[in-house]
């Protein structure tokens, strides 16, 4: 495979990986799994259990087993044809995702802040509104 296309099958790539990543560590549809992981991961008895559960509260560690679950799919390889090329692939393909996740969360917060702005001087509008009257 061309560098070129390598290169576009990385960005391309890391797209699904922190879209599940993401979805099943923050988003509400998997928040009562997402809570009962949490819980386990603090309250297990046995260090490797704790952390097994941790594993599907953390979008950066999950983003791991995602991945190797695509490279595995996809038989991707960057850079290199052998067992060296899935390693730089990993760890590539997780770094960005990572990048893709947290510039999501940056757009997640800007939007949320200037909703609470909205929302704040539409209550300043009502108040004048009903002192005015």
């Amino acid at each position: 495979m061309e560098l070129l296309t390598q290169i576009v099958w990385l960005f391309v790539l890391a797209v699904p990986v922190a879209c599940i990543s993401w979805t099943v560590t923050h988003e509400e549809i998997f928040r009562e799994p997402h809570e009962w992981c949490v819980k386990r991961s603090k309250n297990e008895k046995f260090l490797l259990t704790r952390k097994f559960f941790y594993l599907f509260t953390c979008e950066y560690c999950f983003s791991h087993y995602i991945t190797i679950a695509f490279l595995i799919l996809t038989d991707y390889k960057l850079l290199l044809n052998d067992w060296r090329g899935y390693i730089l692939a990993g760890f590539s393909l997780v770094f960005m995702a990572n990048i893709y996740m947290s510039l999501f969360a940056l757009l997640r917060q800007a939007i949320k802040k200037e909703k609470v702005e909205i929302e704040k001087i539409e209550n300043e509008t009502d108040n004048e509104k009903l002192i005015n009257k």
